[in-house]
This record gives structure tokens, C-alpha cells and sequence, in this order.
């Protein structure tokens, strides 16, 4: 299987998906760290994917999404964004919305 089916299947079989630097519990990059404490202050389930413990996974999601940056977050399937977007989201609370449709699919 090569990296782009991977991230595929990571994608799809993951209601809520980070791609991020460091993990949940130790995030090793500010805009990391910033979605991760949204996603906890709304309490919802998700997975991540600590893209510095494979180079091939790092450089895959670049391509994957066509977006340049880590972090990058999918719900339902679908890319959202980074940091900055994911912010955007949850002030206007589009990015709840986002959620609660995934996570009751």
C-alpha cells in the first residue's frame, strides 16, 4: 500500500482526523497545540496522526490535500483546514455543526 492509500484510509475510517505535530497529549507546535484544545473544548472524539514519526506520512499529506501546512484537520471524510480555518470555524460555529453531522453519521 503505498502513502496515499494510507492517508486514505486514515481519512475514511476516522469521524474526526488531525494530522498534526507531536500527539493529543503532547502537541510539538503551537498551531498543533491550537486545534487540539479546540476539538477538546468541544468534546468531541478524535484521532490523530503525529506526522513527525513518519516522513513519508508528513510529506504524503501535503499532496493528499494540496495544502502546504501541518496541522490539517478532516471530519467526515472531508479536509477542513489548519489551523487558522479551523479557528475561523469555531468562532462562527460552522465548525461545530461540522461535527455533531459527522459524529451522528
Amino acid at each position: 500500500m503505498d502513502v496515499q492509500q494510507q492517508i486514505d484510509g486514515l481519512v475514511k475510517n476516522n469521524k474526526v482526523l488531525l494530522f498534526m505535530k507531536g500527539n493529543k497529549l503532547m502537541p510539538m507546535c503551537g498551531f498543533s497545540a491550537a486545534v487540539v484544545d479546540i476539538l477538546r473544548r468541544m468534546d468531541v472524539p478524535f484521532e490523530a496522526v503525529d506526522v513527525l514519526e513518519d516522513m513519508n506520512i508528513r510529506e504524503g499529506i501535503k499532496r493528499y490535500s494540496n495544502w502546504p501546512t501541518i496541522p490539517q484537520l478532516y471530519i467526515g471524510g472531508k479536509f477542513i483546514g489548519g489551523c487558522d480555518i479551523t479557528r475561523e470555524m469555531a468562532a462562527s460555529g460552522e465548525l461545530k455543526k461540522l461535527l455533531d453531522d459527522a459524529l451522528k453519521a
